[in-house]
């Protein structure tokens, strides 16, 4: 049985429903009251059930929806013109949400939506080394290893909110191609 399309206010009721659940679950966590979400969207309570009958279905949402923007903010960035830049941007948007990340994560399990986020990580390290502006030595898996660390520290350092800024600052700078000298480093 296929699903029929939603109509109009329906697809809007769900977006606000999604959006203020990711807001809750951020503030709040993952046991945010529902009834709040409803009412922040906008929507009553039997209108969140019938589109989310279980938490769950909920969460799931919400964590699709973080694995999806980074993925089409990943194809907008293939096209930049500096690769290095675009990879920047789009460690700097990882760190950004690892936040909801952990809080949804512990949720669900992470294996299917790792898969295309480390691909589209590959694509924009990829081209960022062809270009001779990355590390050759430089993986995927280490740079979200990276993002996440950051994201730890800055959680466990609130009343630091430059500390994110300044941690990925310190990983793009050592992500960044060494110029060939002729010269061995001692």
């Amino acid at each position: 049985m296929t699903e029929r399309p939603l109509r109009a206010d329906a697809r809007r009721n769900r977006e606000r429903l999604v959006a203020e659940a990711r807001a809750a679950f951020l503030a709040d966590g993952t046991h945010a009251s529902l009834e709040e979400i409803a009412r922040r969207a906008g929507v009553g309570i039997g209108t969140l059930y019938r589109h989310f009958p279980r938490r769950e279905d909920l969460l799931e949402a919400v964590f699709e929806g973080e694995v999806h923007a980074l993925l089409d903010l990943g194809r907008e960035l293939a096209r930049e013109a500096d690769p290095f830049a675009a990879l920047g941007t789009w460690l700097r948007a990882v760190v950004e949400r690892h936040r909801a990340w952990q809080a949804l994560a512990s949720d669900r399990p992470t294996a299917t939506s790792r898969i295309p986020v480390e691909q589209s990580g590959k694509t924009l390290l990829g081209r960022a080394q062809r270009a001779g502006a990355a590390r050759r030595e430089a993986t995927v898996p280490d740079l979200l290893r990276l993002a996440g660390a950051i994201g730890r520290a800055a959680d466990d350092a609130p009343d630091d909110p430059g500390l994110p800024d300044r941690l990925l600052h310190l990983v793009i700078e050592g992500l960044r191609a060494q110029p060939r000298t002729g010269k061995r480093a001692r």
